[in-house]
């Protein structure tokens, strides 16, 4: 099911829509880094392209996390 979230980014509120597989996975991602959610959510806010929303890079980036895991 998608659920819409939301999170404060270098002060502004936004909110994004996941599917509870990648909310899960994003808060497995957060505790391996030994990092708040927050701050993840924020440094995959920071890294994303221009033109891209923020629920598609959450989504991307546990894919390419869940991918790198799977060749470790």
């Amino acid at each position: 099911m998608i659920r819409k979230h939301s999170a404060t980014l270098h002060g502004h509120r936004t909110s994004f829509s996941l599917e509870d597989e990648f909310w899960t996975e994003l808060n497995a991602i957060a505790k391996a880094r030994a990092v708040p959610l927050a701050a993840l959510i924020s440094d995959i806010d920071d890294q994303r392209q221009p033109e891209s929303n923020l629920s598609s890079a959450l989504r991307l980036h546990v894919l390419h996390w869940l991918k790198s895991k799977r060749a470790s």
